[in-house]
């Protein structure tokens, strides 16, 4: 009795085999016969002006997601491929193909060109006028800062990634502040370019004298901290104690060449007129006219009798205006070349790559020099001064 059972079974099972492999054949029979296709992979009809649009529009359209919906309808009009396919050649989900390929046939092309996103306004704008306003008077420290006065101000709470956002979206950077002498005078200034130092450039220009700019810098051992682009921060080693190596230089306001003397011990009135003595030697041919500063030690009774004798033109500026001597360029450009992230080991080397920067100068950095030292002042203006409350 069992062994009929099983037999009856396996019957039963070849019979149900049988009949479904029967069923798909004549499923692929008449697929075959009358040349049927998924559902997916159906043409929509479209007349060839249709057609040349969308071929034109798939690559001309400026934006590049509208472009993927047309090139996906123009593919679904004009290639037997499913969805699918479709979607992989253009970037597109499946979905999104029949969607488009659908509201194009509702809608016509303008409906592809829809383009909604990012058009949400972040709850700040509604304030950003009082915003600015807050942040112009007095510019805030950070993005942590900035969004405690906003909370402040409109009660409304961001992080300082969307706070910093909203800054920048308005024009607002993050930008290092420059100093300048509290007591600097911009009319006395402009008035003495234009009474002094104009006519004093016209006759070097001319030929009738040498125009120099004079100071004295002091270079200390010590690393100077700047930025780099690298993956992590980098440290730089500090050399101890404070040696410093002291320069005297001229830069000449029209050939732009640099004049130099160093010693290690201090600048003086002494100093000075031997270097006075040196400039008549080296430009001995014709007047010279000197741009220096009020330091003590230049702005005395001996320097200037001794100036006097060499027929040397002293052109003091007008009280704290740096920004008028070309020359304090110069130093800014040596420190970056000789002292930002650099470490020397002993003073004997420090004092040489100095040395050896102003030995080479004139040929090395000829080119920076001209970019760097032209005549060109900058003034500063009080709607750009920042006082913070302290």
């Amino acid at each position: 009795m069992s062994d009929i059972k099983v037999i009856f079974q396996l019957l039963t099972n070849v019979c149900y085999y049988l009949f479904s492999e029967g069923i798909e054949y004549l499923k692929r029979s008449i697929s075959i016969w009358v040349n049927l296709k998924p559902k997916d992979m159906l043409l929509i009809n479209l007349s060839d002006a249709e057609i040349q649009r969308l071929n034109y529009e798939k690559f001309y359209y400026p934006c590049p997601i509208v472009q993927k919906r047309i090139h996906a309808v123009y593919m679904k009009a004009t290639v037997d491929f499913s969805d699918t396919m479709i979607g992989q050649l253009t970037g597109l989900h499946r979905h999104s193909v029949r969607h488009w390929t659908q509201i194009y046939q509702k809608e016509g092309f303008e409906s592809l060109c829809r383009f909604q996103y990012g058009t949400n306004k972040s709850g700040l704008e509604s304030h950003s006028e009082s915003i600015l306003k807050s942040f112009t008077e007095r510019p805030p420290m950070n993005a942590r800062e900035a969004k405690s006065r906003i909370e402040d101000m409109t009660g409304i709470s961001r992080s300082p990634s969307q706070v910093r956002t909203f800054m920048k979206r308005h024009g607002l950077h993050y930008i290092k502040t420059g100093h300048i002498p509290a007591k600097a005078d911009t009319e006395k200034q402009k008035q003495w370019i234009k009474s002094t130092l104009e006519p004093a450039i016209e006759d070097a220009k001319n030929g009738k004298s040498h125009l120099l700019f004079m100071d004295a810098a002091h270079f200390i051992l010590e690393p100077f901290i700047c930025a780099l682009w690298c993956k992590v921060r980098m440290y730089i080693k500090a050399a101890s104690g404070r040696n410093r190596i002291n320069v005297l230089g001229t830069v000449n306001a029209i050939t732009k060449e640099v004049f130099t003397v160093s010693n290690t011990s201090y600048i003086s009135a002494e100093t000075i007129v031997a270097f006075f003595k040196q400039l008549i030697v080296y430009y001995g041919d014709l007047p010279l006219k000197i741009v220096l500063d009020n330091a003590r030690y230049q702005h005395c009774k001996f320097v200037e009798e001794v100036a006097k004798k060499l027929n040397i033109t002293l052109l003091f500026l007008p009280s704290y205006s740096p920004n008028l001597n070309i020359i304090e360029r110069l130093w800014k450009f040596t420190k970056k070349e000789i002292l930002y992230a650099k470490y020397y080991e002993t003073p004997m080397k420090f004092h040489k790559a100095i040395g050896e920067f102003f030995q080479t100068v004139n040929q090395k950095y000829r080119t920076d020099l001209k970019k760097l030292l032209t005549l060109n002042f900058q003034f500063f203006k009080n709607e750009n001064v920042l006082i913070y409350p302290v």
